[in-house]
């Protein structure tokens, strides 16, 4: 589990943070925004233990990074998933839902069927 980039936390299996990793660590070092990239992602995280995790401690700078309380949204991004605060969660959506502008915030990204 690691800091998100948007006041949410990613939780990664052990295979996704391993490629997080791998290609984290192959930037720079001497490259000042390498170096924050490297403390957002490596600084912040923890290893959930057990094979199969139902039930989550989170560290208390996560909760308050993310803003979590009692009830949390999960969204699911393939190979990890995130972490919300319900009011963070909607604002997220209501930004989503915006089709007129998704277009063309999305265009650079080059999303395509093959």
């Amino acid at each position: 589990m690691t800091q998100g980039f948007d006041r949410n936390l990613q939780i990664l299996t052990a295979d996704a943070f391993k490629e997080v990793y791998r290609r984290a660590t192959a930037f720079n070092i001497a490259d000042p925004l390498a170096r924050q990239l490297l403390r957002l992602i490596l600084g912040t995280a923890v290893k959930l233990q057990g094979e199969r995790v139902t039930t989550v401690s989170v560290p208390q700078d996560l909760r308050e990074f993310a803003a979590l309380q009692a009830d949390v949204v999960l969204i699911g991004q393939g190979s990890y998933i995130e972490m919300w605060a319900p009011e963070l969660w909607s604002a997220q959506e209501t930004q989503l839902r915006d089709a007129e502008a998704n277009s063309s915030r999305f265009a650079a990204l080059q999303v395509a069927t093959r």
